[in-house]
């Protein structure tokens, strides 16, 4: 079978719709009067992640899910004795049942994941990396909260390789947008990276900032809503907010509460925290060490 020929048919033909919960309980769902059943934990981890979830229902006697992050989808079928697959389920006949259960979720809801789904054949891979060996002992509390940052849901601006800094950002921050522009010659001439953490302290902007984390992309979004585009970032009750609050919890586990909140790693080595816009953008990126 050709794969790709399915998933773009998928794409393309069916679209997608997406459903928000809270915790992975079970939540009422309109097809056939079903209950969304517990999510297996790889799963819950994509939404912790910031994926987007949807329950596909159960055909052929197995539950079928699909998570959209950065504008790509994956489905996932667990099996009735708890193991689970990735891919496309057909019937005996070899017709695709997948693209039957995508084409019944967009009857009900779906212009919010066309959205999210489109144009994006080069959408940018979330920044979360594989686990690696930690260069630094986590002997002080900010080695411990660059490993927390390090371990958030983020988004690259900027060419990897590059000199990096983190910030918490929330969408509609002005001063936000401000540092964002302010450093954008430094982010486009390859000087440094910035890994954005998406949060919101209001419903909406939580929303806008889960959207940043689902949608193909971001950095594009965010940029064109930086220049007064509002529509480019919608606050749809309906996207799931799991990874924008994962970011959240970490903000409020070291009780902090501004943004825009930088954290980088200097040239000495040492970790350095600033609160609000940088004073003095010149020096800070000439204390900005190399990547770890």
């Amino acid at each position: 079978m050709n794969y790709s020929f399915f998933r773009k048919s998928i794409s393309l033909c069916a679209g997608l719709a997406v459903l928000s919960f809270a915790g992975g309980n079970a939540v009422a769902q309109s097809n056939n009067d079903t209950l969304l059943p517990k999510m297996p934990d790889p799963i819950q981890n994509l939404a912790n992640d910031g994926a987007q979830i949807r329950f596909l229902g159960k055909d052929h006697g197995v539950d079928g899910w699909i998570a959209i992050k950065n504008g790509q989808e994956q489905y996932f079928y667990v099996l009735p004795n708890g193991g689970f697959v990735s891919g496309l389920l057909f019937d005996t006949k070899g017709k695709a049942v997948t693209i039957d259960q995508v084409r019944r979720l967009r009857q009900q809801n779906g212009e919010l994941l066309d959205s999210l789904t489109a144009n994006a054949p080069q959408a940018p891979t979330h920044a979360r990396e594989t686990a690696k060996a930690d260069k630094y002992e986590f002997k002080t509390p900010s080695e411990q909260l660059y490993a927390d940052l390090e371990d958030s849901n983020w988004l690259p601006v900027g060419q990897a390789g590059t000199p990096l800094l983190y910030s918490f950002v929330d969408p509609q921050c002005s001063h936000c947008h401000n540092m964002m522009v302010a450093l954008k010659s430094y982010i486009d001439s390859g000087k440094m990276q910035v890994r954005m953490i998406p949060v919101g302290f209001r419903d909406e902007t939580q929303a806008q900032a889960a959207y940043l984390l689902a949608a193909p992309s971001p950095v594009d979004l965010y940029w064109r809503y930086t220049n007064g585009e509002k529509d480019a970032l919608p606050a749809s009750p309906e996207i799931s907010k799991q990874g924008v609050q994962r970011n959240l919890s970490v903000m409020q586990s070291w009780k902090l509460s501004v943004t825009p909140l930088v954290v980088y790693r200097g040239k000495d080595g040492k970790v350095k925290i600033i609160r609000g816009m940088p004073k003095n953008l010149e020096s800070l990126i000439a204390d900005l060490g190399a990547r770890t």
